[in-house]
């Protein structure tokens, strides 16, 4: 589907990428060495190990960007998902050596990345008082809400549409965004971040950020499943104009494909729909955990950088299990951004477990766990009752069904006198019929 003529740029890196690899290492390696040879190295033993790791970092990315493996995204550039993907790796060697340290090490080392960090913070409490209109505040009885009212809004919305952009199906989205809440509500033992109001909950996170942002998603996925593209090249269109278009459609997908998860059409893709949703939520629990065990406040650029990466290195993997999902057949084994998301999901989860085991063995209250109990009994009722029971009913009622019409037939040729002949026809019929069910 890539056509590809010599005055288009994804033909030119192609060849660079194929015959200009070795040459383009060559120059950096080549920089790099002129730095470190014709420049006085400083004395300073923390400043040139950092130094020798970013550069080590910009090598690998360099090689990373011109030989991985293409995923299954072309725009803007397929140049561009191969540096997400080296990225993935450089991140997920950085959490096994966080991992790999002791806590009081672990948190100290981040002050080799921002002096300000390694030091402990307090959590903010969004719970306490949750009158809407506090009519003892007579200068602002709404001050609670614009206390709620702080950066983490706009987040919610921006992350919530961007994230339905991934995903691709409103009940999904929601089904996410809803257990999260009930998530919050269950751990808000461990994490005073999670103590949140009952409107803060319901009304500002799941119905105005978190649904305007889906809404405002399933718009945006409607536009792009109705728009026609028409790739052209760069050079071949005469106006100006055109050009200038041309160059911010290169931004938008080359191709659509809409997502059809259909969960409840076999067992395995049930199970890899509360796959997907499990590691979601995981990911999601994550980003609070490793600030509060780290010591990185909410506001802190990592955290932002944080979440850029898993939203472009999140597309491409929620591709790669559907297209794996949806043709196995020509999609023989997951795909390589998938499994590298699901292992940095997996090692952060063990990073916060070693660095703060006492908050995480908290016990829930009582009435939680018999609520999470619940659930899960449901839940588990649920894929018996459709993928094992429902399909033996229905089958035996079949056979059943089939019985009784064979069984009225053969009488209906034994009143007829021609029984014998019937008979056996009808019996072979029957083995046959048994023998395709």
């Amino acid at each position: 589907g890539r056509g590809c003529r010599s005055s288009d740029s994804y033909c030119f890196l192609k060849n660079l990428k194929r015959a200009h690899t070795l040459t383009v290492l060559f120059i950096l390696t080549c920089a790099l060495g002129y730095v470190t040879l014709f420049e006085e190295t400083p004395q300073d033993t923390a400043y040139n190990t950092k130094r020798g790791i970013v550069a080590s970092i910009l090598v690998f990315l360099c090689f990373g960007v011109t030989q991985a493996k293409d995923g299954p995204f072309s725009r803007p550039h397929p140049a561009y998902w191969r540096f997400w993907l080296c990225v993935s790796v450089v991140y997920e060697l950085f959490l096994i050596f966080i991992l790999f340290q002791t806590v009081q090490d672990g948190r100290q080392f981040m002050k080799y990345i921002d002096p300000n960090l390694g030091v402990p913070l307090p959590e903010r409490d969004y719970g306490g008082n949750c009158l809407i209109y506090d009519p003892g505040n007579e200068t602002d009885p709404l001050h609670n809400i614009w206390d709620k009212l702080d950066g983490f809004v706009p987040a919610h919305f921006f992350g919530w549409y961007l994230k339905t952009l991934m995903i691709r199906d409103w009940w999904m989205c929601m089904i996410i965004s809803v257990m999260f809440e009930f998530l919050e509500y269950s751990l808000e033992h461990q994490l005073p971040n999670f103590s949140e109001c009952w409107w803060d909950h319901w009304i500002m996170d799941v119905i105005l950020c978190n649904g305007l942002g889906i809404y405002c998603g399933m718009k945006t996925l409607s536009w792009l499943s109705l728009k026609t593209y028409k790739w052209q090249g760069l050079w071949n269109i005469p106006t100006y104009k055109g050009k200038m278009k041309r160059i911010v459609f290169q931004f938008t997908p080359y191709s659509w494909v809409k997502f059809e998860w259909k969960p409840a059409s076999s067992l395995r893709r049930w199970l890899a729909v509360c796959g997907i949703i499990f590691v979601f939520l995981l990911a999601e629990l994550n980003t609070f955990y490793l600030k509060f065990v780290l010591w990185m406040p909410p506001e802190h650029y990592l955290v932002l950088l944080r979440l850029v990466f898993f939203v472009n290195v999140g597309g491409v993997a929620m591709r790669e299990i559907y297209d794996f999902m949806d043709d196995p057949k020509f999609h023989k084994k997951l795909g390589q951004q998938a499994w590298l998301v699901a292992a940095i999901t997996a090692t952060e989860f063990l990073i916060v477990v070693k660095y703060d085991p006492y908050t995480l063995t908290l016990s829930l209250p009582f009435y939680i766990t018999q609520c999470w109990i619940l659930g899960i009994i449901l839940v588990l009722t649920w894929t018996a009752w459709r993928f094992f029971i429902r399909d033996i009913t229905l089958r035996y009622k079949e056979i059943r069904r089939q019985k009784q019409e064979h069984k009225y037939e053969r009488d209906k040729c034994l009143s007829n006198g021609d029984g014998h002949s019937a008979i056996l026809d009808e019996q072979n019929g029957n083995k046959l019929r048994e023998r395709k069910l």
